[in-house]
């Protein structure tokens, strides 16, 4: 039950393992300590540099490079090489008009070759100048033409460089891969180097162009957030609904914008800080421009909160970004850049997620899926050879797979005979059922359909297609085949889960059609649940004569844990199950939210009672707006997942819940 197992002595007479074994015990028992304890092993038998990325000199590259290798910058996110090949070029004698960028697209093809025509030109009047191409991985087809202008190129200008910068991609043409000088650059992983690597680009004239006093110690401020909200995309879904690019740029002009106001305010004599100027530039328009979503935007604006004010320079409370019997991350007394960078190496290598308001749990999810993602890359770079042993051959293992699913599929829903049934007036709740038994009659007429061509093409009397084929190899490593998927609530489950939860859907909608609305409606086993809270607003509206644009849902846990246990309809609105609560606990006796148990990542909530109410009359006190997604992935670039928010009742500050990333899905 320990949270960093592999630094502890195994018992039971393990104590003497070799390191190799302490890897294979930890891989039956705790996945998630697996990856922790492989950089332990490393640093163990190779040494710690193997585990640190280098720090990237540029002048090095530059001394590497000739005029006849192109040097390529494979990307990942949160780097981005452009202004530190400005600040090189400067240094090199190559500011101003000898070094071009052009950022790569469509139409820019002609103007890339006539640049590097220019770029190479020998000659009295010719000045050799470095060209950058930026995100090459746009326009891959068109790399060809580059790679043969490149072979037709016999003796550059001596000072020409040419410098390109791609995403990792398949299509890369290799000849220009092969004579080229290839740098990765990644933002440094954990918190202590990630900051070290920013301060490494700081020079110590930057941090003395500012007057004010406070200014050195706020560079560290950003310096930390900038860390923070890139150490947090390794959570997943926790840490961001959209994973962004927060990058080197982002920093150097919020420094920018630090220097600009604090300057001024010194000039003016002005005792105060413009703090809401400070927060609105750096958490709203520049972090918080990439940010498209809006709970990702939430969080930012909290650690505005919580990392800038004039607490941060209180004597008499001392603030800490976070505080533990181990660790203490503060702001360093001190006035030279030395003395913040021996702070910064003073800082352990490693982290917790609590330094940045995530549960410890959070941890594990990301450690689990780190191990699954390095046995599946070693897994592919072995031998793709051997064969099979089993006793079934692949194609009678998916006839039988084929066969069971065929044999447990439902009769589809005669929606004549339910609309006759209906009658005329129609409730809204209705139109919802009507909508909801096409959609699911359109997946079970297609799952059937290619089940029993599936059937017939393994025993060769039609031709196997591209379609069939899919289901076939989705069916054999038992997931969800791309044409069901489609007609489908948006779902993680496995092939066999998920056939649980289509017949369940398929009794919640016979009984919804032979006798009533359902007491508790299982909110997960409806294709769009948003249709169906939308319309009971519709109904209550309706009934009450509410403007419709001025009303809106509210919520609140009841005490009941299972569907069986609601005795009567809800008067108003309704009661719905199948939520799960992921970043937090919940406590059934106060009914509020409590922190989470350790290892425990999801728990039930209960019964959750949904009431339209007019927008007017709705005042809370101490809730928190949960998001409400339909599965653990959350919600996408597009804004997709989202069902609705629900209030959930919180004796701490929001801030706590909304830095663990707190919020329910439908599906578990």
């Amino acid at each position: 039950d320990l949270d960093s197992l592999e630094q502890f002595p195994f018992s039971l007479g393990y104590a003497n393992v070799s390191p190799f074994q302490k890897l294979l015990i930890l891989r039956c028992f705790r996945v998630d300590r697996v990856y922790r304890a492989v950089t332990d092993y490393v640093t163990e038998t190779m040494g710690e540099k193997y585990v640190q990325p280098p720090m990237i000199s540029f002048e090095a590259i530059f001394e590497q490079s000739t005029p006849n290798s192109p040097i390529v910058f494979i990307l990942s996110p949160g780097s981005d090489p452009a202004s530190d090949l400005m600040k090189l070029a400067e240094r090199s004698g190559f500011g101003g008009n000898r070094l071009k960028f052009l950022a790569m697209g469509q139409g820019q093809e002609k103007v890339a070759l006539q640049l590097l025509e220019t770029a190479v030109a020998r000659g009295p009047w010719a000045r050799g100048q470095w060209l950058m191409l930026q995100n090459c991985h746009l326009l891959v087809k068109w790399l060809k033409d580059l790679e043969k202008s490149l072979e037709r190129i016999t003796k550059p200008h001596p000072d020409f460089r040419l410098w390109l910068t791609t995403d990792p991609t398949k299509g890369f043409p290799i000849g220009i891969l092969q004579k080229s000088l290839k740098v990765v650059t990644e933002p440094p992983n954990g918190l202590k180097l990630n900051m070290r690597a920013t301060y490494f680009k700081i020079s110590p004239d930057m941090l003395e162009q500012c007057p004010h006093p406070a200014f050195k110690s706020l560079v560290y401020v950003l310096a930390f957030f900038h860390a923070v909200v890139q150490e947090r995309r390794k959570f997943g879904k926790i840490g961001w609904n959209v994973y962004y690019d927060f990058n080197e740029s982002d920093f150097q002009v919020c420094m920018e914008i630090l220097n600009t106001y604090l300057t001024k305010a010194f000039q003016q004599h002005d005792p105060r800080i413009p703090w809401g100027s400070l927060k609105y530039l750096i958490g709203e328009v520049m972090y918080g421009g990439r940010a498209i979503d809006s709970f990702d935007r939430r969080i930012l604006t909290i650690y505005m909160d919580e990392y800038l004010g004039d607490f941060i320079f209180d004597t008499f409370q001392p603030f800490h970004f976070f505080r533990n019997e181990e660790v203490d991350y503060k702001i360093p007394v001190g006035d030279v850049k030395e003395k913040f960078v021996e702070a910064i190496e003073a800082l352990p290598l490693t982290n917790t997620p609590e330094v940045f308001g995530l549960h410890s749990n959070a941890e594990i999810g990301y450690y689990t899926q780190a191990a699954r993602d390095m046995w599946a890359h070693l897994l592919e770079l072995q031998p793709q050879t051997g064969e099979s042993s089993s006793g079934i051959s692949r194609d009678d293992y998916i006839g039988q797979v084929a066969k069971d699913i065929e044999n447990k599929m439902p009769k589809i829903f005669d929606l004549d005979q339910i609309r006759k049934q209906l009658g005329v007036g129609i409730s809204p709740t209705s139109v919802v059922l009507l909508q909801e038994l096409e959609r699911f009659n359109k997946l079970a007429v297609r799952m059937s359909r290619s089940l029993a061509e599936l059937q017939r093409a393994l025993a060769g009397e039609v031709g196997m297609s591209n379609e069939l084929d899919d289901v076939a190899r989705s069916l054999f490593l038992g997931q969800i085949p791309n044409i069901w998927r489609k007609l489908a609530p948006d779902t993680l489950k496995s092939l066999g889960n998920w056939m649980l939860y289509f017949l369940r859907r398929f009794s919640q909608y016979t009984s919804w059609v032979t006798e009533s609305e359902p007491s508790v409606m299982w909110l997960s086993g409806l294709h769009i649940p948003e249709s169906y809270l939308t319309a009971l607003v519709q109904a209550t509206c309706r009934r009450n004569n509410w403007p419709l644009d001025r009303s809106t849902l509210f919520t609140q846990v009841t005490k009941f844990q299972d569907a069986d246990e609601v005795n009567e309809r809800a008067g108003q609105g309704c009661f719905v199950s199948g939520l799960y609560l992921e970043g937090a606990d919940w406590d059934v006796e106060r009914g509020c939210l409590i922190k989470s148990k350790p290892k425990v990542l999801v728990v039930d909530l209960p019964i959750l009672k949904i009431i339209p109410i007019e927008a007017h009359r709705l005042k809370l006190q101490n809730t928190f707006r949960t998001p409400v997604y339909t599965t653990s992935m959350r919600r996408n670039a597009m804004g997709v997942g989202l069902v609705f928010e629900a209030d959930l009742f919180t004796n701490k500050h929001i801030s706590h819940w909304v830095l663990q990333g707190v919020c329910l899905t439908l599906n578990s």
